[in-house]
């Protein structure tokens, strides 16, 4: 099945708040014996493009059909159908998930494509036209009826149980915890409303079972991620559900601090700077869930942001963030930022640059710009030329390189906790700082008796643009 990969940015690869950057390639070896009775059970191959909501999705899908009886196969050899989860924002991801079905009705033939491209139908058929069947994006019960159109479930399902927390495709020690659906807003670059539709909260009752169930099986590390997390409960109009014996509001502020009693880190994504995200600072400052908190910005100069169809007062968010670090100095920001949007001038740039040195932004993510199909900024006038674009990212790349080394830098000597992600020769693990994937790492030079999913404290001895060297101390 088709590698891993991520999408350049300045830092570690940074999905954009509207779309996913992030690939992953599914593969889980079956559990269990591979017969019921007398008949072989049927296999499923997954092949999951984009971002980690888009891996919710598929391990929604997996855990549906491991409890129907399926086995989950490990290549396309051994599959009796292939299910592709799609990515269908930037034309570059919607080309590489074409490429994938392409490769798995290849490698295989029996094809069923689902996720964010398949709510295009017509260009996947036009491409592809043997494919089983098309669904879009977190359609379960549709993916689940074209398997058991191509191969019918066993006649004897849930001969294994399926674990109360589903199955997942992310190490054992942290999970994403998905707590609502759709996006209310309409950024002039981003089709995901036509995707996914409106926001759609899952009450907090259902988000909180969902993580305890997590934590009670080893989760260490929950990631909390929708596609505009601060609009969390708007649709609910935070409505309260039972969760303990009391009541927990579909609020942003009450899921956090309920989350926070879990006794693992919490770890929050995809926030837009709105004021009430000031009330989430001091849950950080007293440790109830990391300082951590990823802002997809995208742009600094307020005509860019008018032109993009979010918010422009850049000075407000400014004041934010020195509020934010007065009130939690341990606070990484990590954010996202496009250049070369239609329009945008040479002051515009300049804008950007500056704001960037101001705000010190701990980890950025740079994107050139690209026309997404449907897509309102394609009307745009004023495209910037692809030669100008090329400097722009290589200049905010450049700019951002030194921020992170300095703020790196910064941390040598201080005491930091790692929780461990890699083990072997040598031992990497991340701060609370560093989402996986996205962010940077930290190398430990001490490894013996470290396992997976270890939190232990260390001391900082070197570091880079990117990455950290420590040794344990406890």
């Amino acid at each position: 099945m088709p590698a891993a990969a991520t999408a350049p940015v300045a830092g570690r690869a940074a999905p954009l708040s509207a779309g996913p950057v992030l690939n992953y390639t599914v593969a889980m070896p079956a559990q269990g014996p591979a017969t019921t009775g007398r008949r072989r059970r049927p296999k499923v191959g997954l092949v999951s493009l984009g971002c980690a909501k888009a891996l919710v999705d598929t391990e929604r899908v997996v855990t549906r059909l491991r409890a129907e009886g399926y086995e989950v196969a490990n290549d396309y050899a051994s599959a009796d159908v292939v299910v592709v989860n799609t990515c269908g924002f930037l034309i570059s991801a919607r080309e590489e998930s074409l490429a994938a079905i392409g490769e798995a009705v290849a490698e295989n033939g029996r094809v069923i494509v689902t996720g964010c491209l398949g709510a295009d139908p017509s260009t996947i058929r036009a491409r592809h036209p043997k494919v089983l069947a098309v669904t879009g994006p977190h359609q379960y019960d549709a993916v689940l009826a074209a398997v058991h159109a191509a191969i019918p479930p066993p006649h004897a399902p849930f001969l294994e149980l399926v674990p109360p927390q589903g199955l997942r495709l992310t190490p054992r020690h942290y999970a994403y915890l998905k707590i609502s659906e759709g996006c209310n807003n309409r950024c002039s670059f981003c089709i995901i409303p036509r995707l996914r539709g409106d926001l759609v909260s899952r009450t907090a009752a259902d988000v909180l079972a969902e993580a305890e169930a997590l934590v009670a099986a080893g989760t260490k590390e929950l990631l909390v991620i929708s596609q505009d997390t601060s609009a969390y409960g708007v649709d609910l109009r935070y409505a309260a559900s039972r969760w303990h014996g009391r009541d927990v509001r579909a609020r942003l502020l009450d899921l956090c601090a309920a989350l926070g009693e879990l006794g693992v880190w919490v770890r929050l994504h995809y926030v837009y700077p709105y004021p009430h995200v000031d009330e989430i600072i001091p849950l950080m400052a007293e440790g109830k869930i990391l300082p951590y908190l990823d802002i997809p910005f995208q742009h600094a100069s307020p005509s860019v942001l008018r032109a993009m169809r979010r918010p422009a007062n850049q000075e407000r968010v400014l004041e934010r963030i020195r509020a934010w670090r007065r009130a939690c100095p341990e606070l990484t920001i990590r954010s996202t930022f496009i250049v070369g949007f239609p329009g945008e001038t040479a002051d515009d740039f300049a804008f950007l640059l500056d704001w960037l040195e101001e705000a010190q932004i701990d980890r950025a993510g740079c994107f050139r710009y690209e026309p997404v199909q449907g897509a309102a900024s394609n009307a745009l006038p004023d495209r910037v030329p692809d030669e100008i674009v090329e400097q722009r990212w290589h200049q905010l790349m450049q700019a951002q390189q030194r921020i992170s080394t300095a703020r790196l830098a910064a941390k040598v000597g201080r005491q930091v906790d790692v929780i461990i992600d890699e083990t072997g020769d040598e031992v990497w693990g991340r701060s609370k700082g560093d989402a996986p994937e996205v962010d940077g790492r930290v190398r430990l030079d001490d490894p013996a008796r470290l396992r997976v999913g270890d939190i232990v404290r260390a001391r900082v001895t070197a570091a880079d643009a990117y990455d950290l060297r420590a040794d344990v101390v406890a």
